[in-house]
Formats: C-alpha cells, structure tokens, sequence
C-alpha cells in the first residue's frame, strides 16, 4: 500500500516537471518571437548605413529587397 503511493508520487512529479520543461519551452519561444518582432535585428536604417560605408548610395527597392530577404530566412 505505501509502495504504491510512493510510485504515484514518483509518477506526479516526474509527470510535472515534464509539463513545466514543455510549457517552458513554449512559452520562452512565443516570447522570443514577440520580442524580435518588436525590436528586430537588423533595420533599414542599419541596411542603409552599411551601404554607404561600402560607397554605395541603396534605392528603395535594394532595402526592401535586402529586409524581404531577411524576413524570409527568419
């Protein structure tokens, strides 16, 4: 009889800390993703200054095309 309810109680735990590593998980990624969205790595502005410290002067169309580019391997 106690033998049993130690086994139960190995099974909670193990059962919990399993759901608390998922949920973990998930909640760290969701909140990653929210946090890049709203600050992103690179922005137009940086796309800009890095080509004109090349000598280049960037059209409109080159920074969408690089930021589109960006959004694509994320």
């Amino acid at each position: 009889m106690v033998e049993l309810q130690v086994w139960a109680l190995v099974l909670i735990i193990v059962g919990v800390l399993i759901l608390g590593a998922v949920a973990g998980f998930f909640g760290a990624r969701a909140f990653l993703k929210k946090e890049l969205k709203k600050n992103p790595p690179i922005s137009e502005n940086m796309i800009r200054a890095m080509f004109m410290s090349m000598g280049r002067k960037p059209s409109e169309a080159q920074i969408r095309q690089v930021m589109n580019n960006m959004k694509k391997s994320q």
